[in-house]
């Protein structure tokens, strides 16, 4: 953690440094965001054991920033920040064949489920992003660059009710799985997820006369959250958010 802290702080400073040789006018501009982030880490395409969502419940997916950009020409600029907030979901859904591993009165169990399945999932992050931005307008801002998140906490865990288990293999043992607590099973895969995440994300910032402005971002993740070796869950799950936020430029 020191290490990105370091990191962070060398990427906010640098354009800071380099500011008075390349701006002689002092250029460097700050602003702080404050936004609500809105999505889901899912696979590339929603496989076919995946039959329904069932529901989808708002997470506190809140995200605080501080951003610096570095004019580089009338039009184009350079622009890093260090954020901090939440990629978290809760969603329902109905599976049919779907390959899971749970945990059912203190048995460990692995095969393929049919029924439905509640996950929760948290990643409180700090993200640098580092992006290229181009003015279209005095009021309309355009950014794009990679990000690398470094996770502070992290969470995957739900339960599977109404459904059965084939164990080991599809035609397996039949294990029922009922509705009320103590037939339910559980799953917990907390520790398999990256602590460190990359990926990529666009923007659009709105600049009124004044200082405050709003901003629409997307942000796609290139790693999926959960490490390469875990094979539990069949499909790789990748972070895509989509951000609104309310920006204060600072100078």
């Amino acid at each position: 953690m020191n290490k990105f802290i370091s990191i962070a702080t060398l990427l906010l400073l640098v354009p800071g440094i380099n500011a008075k040789a390349a701006n002689p006018s002092g250029d460097l501009t700050f602003t702080a965001r404050l936004g609500y982030s809105l999505g889901a880490a899912a696979p590339l395409g929603i496989p076919a054991s995946i039959r329904e969502l069932n529901s989808f419940t708002l997470t506190p997916n809140v995200l605080m920033g501080l951003d610096a950009r570095l004019p580089l020409g009338d039009a184009w600029g350079l622009q890093t920040g260090l954020h901090f907030g939440n990629k978290g979901m809760s969603v329902a859904v109905t599976t049919k064949g779907y390959h899971m591993a749970m945990v059912k009165g203190g048995e460990q169990l692995e095969g393929v489920y049919t029924g439905r399945v509640e996950q929760n999932t948290r990643a409180w992050m700090f993200t640098v992003p580092l992006m290229a931005t181009h003015d279209l307008s005095p009021q309309w801002r355009l950014r794009a660059g990679p990000y690398l998140s470094v996770l502070t906490s992290k969470g995957f865990s739900g339960n599977v009710s109404d459904g059965y288990l084939r164990k080991d293999d599809p035609t397996g043992q039949k294990i029922e799985m009922g509705h009320t607590a103590d037939e339910r099973a559980t799953y917990d895969f907390s520790d398999n997820m990256r602590r460190l995440q990359a990926g990529v994300g666009l923007g659009a910032d709105w600049l009124s006369a004044s200082r405050w402005g709003v901003s629409a971002d997307l942000t796609w993740g290139l790693t999926g959250i959960m490490h390469s070796a875990f094979k539990t869950v069949e499909q790789t799950l990748y972070p895509i958010y989509g951000t609104i936020s309310l920006t204060y430029k600072i100078n």
